[in-house]
């Protein structure tokens, strides 16, 4: 169990089964960027565990950055996006890989496409360790997929509640809810 202020959270996902499929998203980037130039987009601030624990298992040349999107306070969207910090390099016919902790309604996806889409990458796709299939609303389906999820609150590896449960190992979904993120 974890506490985090008024919620209480069970286990949903093990790190054990975590970093299982990120070594296998690792190895199917791998496949497919081997000798292309690839500069992977880690959205901060939860996709930091993601993108550090991928990079250890993607063995090819490639390069990270990092930009920073919000869109969430406390458990729900706040449905506007804001830019908060930058892309600092690039990605003008480069292969683009935007790295994400979880995709639910794709709001942010669409933001991050429209404003990369005007850098001319060579090809611009998605990796995320989460997905909510029932919760997606954008045009821009992860392309690498970790875990498909149920439309649950989860916190923990990189994911918040309200900045808090970021830096654990496991994945945590909220206990006796079935409220939504």
């Amino acid at each position: 169990m974890l506490q985090l202020n008024d919620k209480l959270f069970e286990i949903f996902i093990q790190k054990e089964k975590i970093q299982a499929e990120i070594s296998a998203l690792a190895s199917r980037l791998e496949q497919d960027y081997t000798g292309k130039e690839v500069v992977f987009i880690a959205v901060l601030n939860g996709a930091f565990m993601f993108a550090a624990d991928l990079m250890k298992y993607f063995r090819s040349s490639c390069e990270i950055t990092f930009v920073k999107m919000s869109s969430y306070q406390g458990m729900h969207s706040s449905g506007r996006v804001d830019e908060v910090i930058g892309l600092n390099t690039s990605i003008k016919n480069k292969h683009v890989v935007i790295l994400e902790d979880i995709v639910d309604t794709g709001i942010t996806m669409e933001k991050l496409f429209t404003l990369l889409s005007v850098e001319k990458p060579a090809s611009l796709e998605i990796a995320t360790l989460l997905f909510k299939p029932e919760a997606f609303k954008g045009t821009h389906t992860p392309t690498y997929i970790g875990f498909s999820i149920p439309n649950k609150f989860v916190v923990g590896y990189g994911l918040d509640y309200n900045e808090l449960g970021r830096n654990t190992e496991h994945i945590y979904q909220l206990k006796g809810e079935e409220e939504s993120h």
